[in-house]
């Protein structure tokens, strides 16, 4: 009995904030939806359970919104330590998708008026859940999992 209870609580600890998953060709179609972390893994560091649904990155065609932290190593002292360089709105990007082999879409999306974001790159299930990662110019990369929704949904 005390394996099986150790299993159990092992199930809901893996259990991701928002279990339920959805399907999300509707929304990947109309490039309208937010990807929401729950966990961040930077370059260096440890694993963080991010425990607030307030970790977003918002797509629609005509702007991005991120709302992510970052935890990493600048090789470039920042304009502002107080802000997340992960915290931008952009207006002017590429948006690159690509239906992967097995399952789900790659998304490429690379701002043009955010110089010290060089590209991100979302893997999406077609259940919905999803891998960010943010490359930059002069940051380590950092790895984001969580679900991608609706926009009216987190």
């Amino acid at each position: 009995m005390h394996t099986t209870t150790l299993a159990l609580l092992a199930l809901f600890a893996a259990a991701p904030l928002y279990s339920a998953a959805q399907p999300v060709k509707p929304l990947i179609d109309s490039q309208n939806y937010t990807f929401l972390a729950q966990v961040a893994q930077p370059l260096h560091g440890s694993i963080r359970h991010l425990t607030t649904d307030d970790y977003t990155l918002e797509v629609s065609r005509d702007k991005i919104s991120s709302y992510l932290p970052y935890f990493g190593r600048a090789y470039v002292a920042p304009m502002d330590p107080t802000q997340s360089v992960l915290e931008f709105t952009s207006s002017k990007f590429s948006y690159i998708l690509t239906p992967r082999k097995k399952d789900g879409w790659t998304v490429s999306i690379k701002p043009k008026d955010n110089p010290d974001v060089q590209q991100i790159l979302l893997t999406i299930s077609s259940d919905g859940y999803s891998s960010l990662q943010v490359l930059f110019t002069s940051r380590d990369p950092i790895t984001f999992s969580g679900m991608v929704l609706a926009p009216d949904k987190h």
